[in-house]
């Protein structure tokens, strides 16, 4: 029975599982007129359960739609929409894709965001009395595909269920094509954001109800269900009842309620849209969130992890880094870049995995093999789902059968993990045998029309497949007997599909026919026949085709039910294949971009010697200038100047990703690395407003700055570009001082703060923790040339004019530009020093690049009293006041 689902309401506002009641009253009155062909009552009643879906009615070689249905399909699909028969004296428009092609535009429909429902025919309809019954055996939505076709192959497809309580939220999210099954619970709206630009779901369930957050509603994909369905008693005893145990203490889920709630509505909303059993589903994980490096959405962003804004994923750290043979490596490596782990257990395990294939040269024999390889994750959640393809099933054939190569590659190798992969691989010697023997060397696409079970495998279809194949040479006996005895030269028997066989005889010749032919079929030139022999044959001929495909799709079930039987141990040995791609890939990475083992400490301290970028260094042609980083309990910021394009972003972005690297088990691009415990990634980097939120540029930097400022510990690695750029100068020194301050003595984290103040180059003094530190660049004639080296202490200019000039500026704004610099650093100059002291709440000072003698003066001529608003005008007197 379909349960209750409240809407969905996608962007354009549209229910996707509605209360069963027809929503559309045309329709519902439609669906009860008798005026109606059986066959649109039938689509109807369909389509009732599913009005805002587009429904894949099922009409012999093709699916069609309907009414509005048609019209939106032929939009989004560029098919032709057209007009075909009448029901209730009404004329039908309609438009089709064929079924042996419907994926591609599946695929095209659910990369759009659509979801769709499969409405089959049940049973034969050659065996059918009158209509052919159909029902919708699954309803495929953007996070629930499975298909080959509508999948990335190297990204994972996810999807998720939010809860809420007063203690955060709960989340539980799922990969249906890959049999992964998670959890979580986080505090706040920032771990929700987090999470979500982490996992990046297709889509995403929540209780609708009133006040989620934008980072929820504003996404694509979003799912409103009825608030019951996450009701975590009810929820408890629906994951009790599926994966067949008495508690949920084994999975971690016992004292974690909104986990339980979230991953219960999750599994409903599964089980009612996929409409069969789910076996590869076998346990449930919790992710717990302490086990990670923590990155915000803004430091994922900032760090281009594996997306830039202009779309280009080759130039991100993905692009570099991943040189994974199959696509569950890649999918996994995905997963390990977004997820850094903190247990340096586990990351030297990895760390010493990699370094045992480069010493023993494993890693390109390795990675020969994986060649060879299908992405067997993907292919057992289908075997499991009993969607899987012939050919999926020879994948699988020949991925077990090159196991033993595998193991024997691992077995020489001194490393406990690589080891222990070994072990997860298992043996599957039954597996192998059973598809070696079942399954054809290349089988067809697709099992209904047979030709997939090997000869040999099943006597009784060998029988019935002996049966069919004699056919050819019984008719061209057949024929050479009937030609001898009419007489008859021309005279052909053949078989086509629509009147069975046939003696054909050409019109000129008919009157020649023997009297014990009947007449099957007339044609323009010639006449088509039928003797008491032929149809005899005929019948025993169709019926042993007819039994061999059955007994072949029955076959075929069986095998499936058998991979079932093991499916647990073949996935763990998917997983296994998997993490040794990743290996390998990274000792592959190593070896060609001449990367580095780091060395994890559990004393705290950063140092980095002769650190590179790496994708900066991978898409320039000219060598990457590489430097070091020193930060310790007593160096815990950096104040990095220099001039524009001289590199500090670069600088600080390496870092971070050096850091990203270790804590995946790579190497890394550094000559050595050392690093202690980091639990948290923080970025504030570039400019952009978010006009969806209403937030300025430097609104959107203040809540970033505000993020760090708020989560930073002394064991985070922080990063600063440029704070206080968005608003006056006096404001953004002020402000750029203070968050420094904050970060160096009460965060105390190990900070890299790039600006274009150099007033704050006086906060490194003895004890406070700061050092300063320049990028260098020096003047050649005209030219600007950038040295790209970190050196000690502060820069002596910015070289802004000189870069305004590579930029293309006029020479002309350039002259102006450096006559008035000219004049201003003569100012100041004749002006007396600020001092830079700590600021005080109760006396606010500001720090002028220029001397204020008439700021004051100029600011108050500037304002017109009648433009201002209450608000503006409150700000401009503070400011006024200020200046004075």
């Amino acid at each position: 029975m379909l349960a209750y689902f409240r809407p969905f309401r996608a962007r354009s506002g549209r229910a996707l599982f509605p209360t069963p009641a027809v929503s559309d009253t045309a329709l519902s009155a439609a669906a009860r007129n008798a005026e109606h062909t059986p066959l649109m009552r039938q689509y109807f009643a369909a389509k009732a359960e599913y009005p805002d879906v587009l429904l894949f009615f099922r009409m012999g070689d093709f699916y069609e739609l309907f009414y509005d249905d048609a019209r939106k399909a032929a939009r989004l699909l560029d098919i032709t929409l057209t007009q075909r028969g009448v029901s209730a004296g009404q004329p039908i428009p309609m438009a089709g894709v064929p079924v042996h092609a419907y994926e591609s535009y599946l695929a095209r429909l659910v990369a759009l965001g659509e979801s769709v429902a499969i409405c089959e025919q049940i049973g034969d309809p050659a065996q059918a009395k009158g209509l052919v019954e159909r029902k919708v055996v699954r309803v495929v939505t953007p996070g629930t595909v499975t298909d080959e076709a509508l999948l990335s192959e190297r990204r994972d497809t996810l999807l998720m269920a939010v809860a809420r309580g007063k203690a955060g939220y709960g989340l539980a999210w799922a990969d249906l094509a890959g049999g992964r099954f998670l959890v979580n619970e986080v505090g706040g709206e920032d771990a929700l954001e987090a999470e979500l630009a982490r996992l990046e779901p297709a889509e995403v369930l929540l209780p609708d109800e009133e006040g989620w957050p934008a980072c929820l509603t504003q996404r694509s994909g979003v799912r409103r269900r009825a608030p019951w369905l996450f009701d975590a008693d009810s929820g408890r005893r629906q994951l009790l009842r599926f994966f067949g145990v008495h508690d949920l203490s084994g999975f971690g889920l016992e004292d974690r309620p909104l986990a339980v709630s979230a991953a219960a509505a999750l599994l409903g909303y599964v089980e009612e849209t996929q409409k069969q059993r789910l076996p590869h589903l076998t346990s449930i994980a919790v992710e717990a969130g302490d086990g990670a490096i923590a990155m915000n959405a803004a430091t994922r962003r900032h760090l281009e992890l594996d997306s830039r804004v202009d779309g280009d994923h080759r130039t991100t750290l993905l692009g570099v880094l991943d040189s994974t043979i199959t696509p569950m490596g890649g999918r996994l490596l995905r997963r390990w870049l977004h997820r850094p782990l903190r247990d340096h257990a586990t990351l030297r395990l990895r760390h010493q995995a990699v370094a045992t294939l480069l010493e023993q040269r494993a890693c390109e024999p390795l990675r020969e093999r994986f060649r060879a390889l299908g992405d067997l994750e993907r292919i057992l959640a289908r075997v499991a789902l009993r969607s899987a393809r012939p050919r999926d099933l020879s994948t699988l054939r020949d991925g077990l059968a090159m196991l033993p190569e595998i193991r024997a590659l691992l077995a020489p190798l001194d490393s406990p993990r690589l080891q222990a992969l070994a072990a997860e691989l298992g043996e599957h010697t039954d597996n192998a045998a059973l598809l070696a023997r079942a399954i054809v060397a290349q089988p067809p696409v697709l099992a209904r029309d047979g030709g997939v079970i090997a000869d040999g495998y099943d006597a009784e279809l060998d029988e019935l497949r002996q049966l069919a194949s004699n056919a050819d040479r019984f008719l061209i006996d057949l024929e050479a007997r009937e030609r001898a005895a009419t007489g008859i030269a021309t005279l052909k028997v053949g078989y086509n599909r629509v009147h069975g066989y046939y003696i054909e005889i050409s019109k000129a010749q008919a009157d020649r026919a023997p009297t014990h032919y009947t007449r099957r079929q007339t044609l323009t030139g010639a006449e088509r026949y039928i003797t008491e022999e032929l149809k005899q044959f005929e019948d025993k001929v169709l019926s042993a085709r007819e039994r061999a495909l059955a007994r072949e799709r029955l076959l075929y079930e069986h095998l499936l039910d058998a991979l079932n039987g093991t499916l647990e141990p073949l996935k763990r040995c998917a997983a296994a294949l998997a993490e040794l791609d990743v290996l390998a890939c990274f000792a592959e990475r190593a070896q060609s971009l001449d990367w580095s083992a780091p060395e994890l400490r559990n004393e705290p301290g950063l140092c980095i010697e002769r650190g590179r970028h790496p994708v900066v260094e991978a898409v320039r042609d000219e060598p990457f200038e590489p430097n070091d980083l020193m930060l310790d309990g007593g160096r815990r910021m950096l104040v990095i100047t220099g001039p524009n394009m001289g590199g500090k972003s670069t600088y600080m972005r390496q870092n971070a990703l050096i850091v990203l690297l270790a804590h995946i088990g790579s190497f890394v691009p550094a000559a050595r690395a050392v690093i202690g415990p980091i639990d948290r990634i923080l970025t504030r980097i570039g400019a952009g407003d978010d006009l969806a939120r209403g937030q300025s540029t430097f609104m959107v930097e203040m809540a970033e700055t505000s993020y760090i400022l708020h989560h930073a510990t002394d064991c985070s690695l922080v990063l600063m570009d440029e704070i206080g750029r968005g608003t006056s100068t006096y404001d953004g020194l002020a402000l750029a001082e203070a968050c420094a301050r904050h970060l160096a003595q009460v965060n105390r984290a190990y900070t890299l703060f790039a600006t274009h103040y150099f007033e704050l180059t006086a906060l490194a003094e003895p004890g406070s923790g700061i050092a300063n530190v320049h990028l260098d660049a020096v003047e050649h004639g005209d030219r600007l040339v950038f040295m790209h080296a970190v050196k000690d202490g502060p820069a002596d200019r910015s070289f802004g004019l000189q870069v305004a000039a590579l930029a293309g500026l006029p020479k002309a704004v350039i002259a102006q530009a450096r006559a008035r610099l000219a004049e201003l650093e003569q100012q100041s100059r004749d002006a007396p020093k600020p001092s830079l002291t700590p600021l005080a709440l109760d006396a606010p000072q500001q720090f002028g690049l220029f001397p204020p003698s008439n700021a004051a003066l100029e600011a108050l001529a500037a304002l017109d009293p009648d433009e201002l608003t209450p608000k503006q005008a409150l700000e401009a007197l503070y400011r006024l006041k200020g200046l004075l």
